[in-house]
C-alpha cells in the first residue's frame, strides 16, 4: 500500500515540484494551498504524513500544527524559508517530527520523509510482538508490544516519536541512555548529533506527564552532556 502524503504550501510551484517528485518514487500525494484547507479536508485525506509550510496567508503553519495536534498524531515535517533556530524549536515544541529549510535538495527531502515514515509505521515484526511486556514506574505504565502508555489506567496520548523515546528509555529502566543512542534509535543515524530534537521531545513528554500525573516525582532524569534515564518509582 502506498503511503499517502499531504503537502500544504501556498506557492503553486512548490506544490507541483514536491508532489511530482514524491509521486515519482511511488508515494500517493494530496495537496492543499492553505492551512484552512488542510484542516477542513484532513479527515477525508487521512494522510500518513503532512509536509506543512510555515509562512502562509491566513493560518500559518504553527497555528495549523497546534490545531492538528488537538486531534491527530500524524507525523508532520515543517517546511520554511526561514532559518531562525527559534522557529525550529517552536515547531518541534508544537509536535513537529522534523523540519526542512528551503531551499532543500530532493535527496534531503526524500531522506527526511523516509525517516519519519519509518519510525511512525510499525514493521511486520512489531505488529506481531506480544503485548505482555508492560513496564511500570510510579503511576506510569508502558506496553512495549502495543506501543501504548497509561497513567493510572487512563491512556496517555503521545506522538509516534514520543512513544519511541519512552520505549527506548523504558527498556533501559534505571539506566542512562546516551543522547547518540536515543537519536539513532528514534530518529535515525543521520540525526545522531541533533541533540536539539531530543531535548525538545523530552521536554514535551515531561509536560504531558506533569499535566496528568498526581505525584510530584521526576520520572525522566537528565544527565547533562550524557543522556536521559527513566527511573523506577
Amino acid at each position: 500500500m502506498k503511503h499517502k502524503i499531504y503537502v500544504v504550501d501556498d506557492e503553486p510551484k512548490i506544490l507541483r515540484f514536491i508532489s511530482a517528485n514524491l509521486r515519482s518514487i511511488n508515494y500517493e500525494v494530496k495537496t492543499a494551498s492553505s492551512g484552512e484547507e488542510l484542516l477542513e479536508k484532513f479527515d477525508l485525506v487521512s494522510p500518513d504524513l503532512v509536509l506543512l509550510d510555515i509562512m502562509m496567508p491566513g493560518y500559518d503553519g504553527f497555528y495549523v500544527l497546534e490545531e492538528l495536534r488537538k486531534f491527530s498524531n500524524v507525523p508532520v515535517i515543517m517546511l520554511t524559508a526561514r532559518s531562525n533556530p527559534q522557529d525550529k524549536v517552536q515547531g518541534l515544541n508544537l509536535g513537529a517530527d522534523d523540519y526542512l529549510t528551503k531551499p532543500f535538495s530532493l535527496d534531503e527531502l526524500f531522506a527526511r520523509v523516509n525517516a519519519v515514515l519509518r519510525r511512525s509505521q510499525p514493521n511486520l515484526s512489531e505488529q506481531y510482538t506480544p503485548t505482555g511486556q508492560i513496564i511500570k514506574t510510579g503511576e506510569l505504565s508502558i506496553d512495549i508490544g502495543s506501543k501504548r502508555c497509561w497513567i493510572n489506567d487512563i491512556e496517555f496520548k503521545l506522538t509516534h516519536t514520543e512513544l519511541s523515546l519512552m520505549e527506548n528509555m523504558a527498556l533501559n529502566l534505571d539506566k542512562v541512555v546516551q543522547h547518540e543512542t536515543l537519536l539513532t534509535n528514534v530518529w535515525g543515524p543521520q540525526y545522531r548529533d541533533d541533540v536539539e530534537y531530543l531535548r525538545v521531545a523530552i521536554a514535551r513528554i515531561r509536560r504531558k506527564i506533569k499535566d496528568k500525573i498526581t505525584d510530584e516525582q521526576e520520572y525522566i532524569v537528565t544527565y547533562p552532556g550524557l543522556g536521559y534515564m527513566l527511573r523506577s518509582l
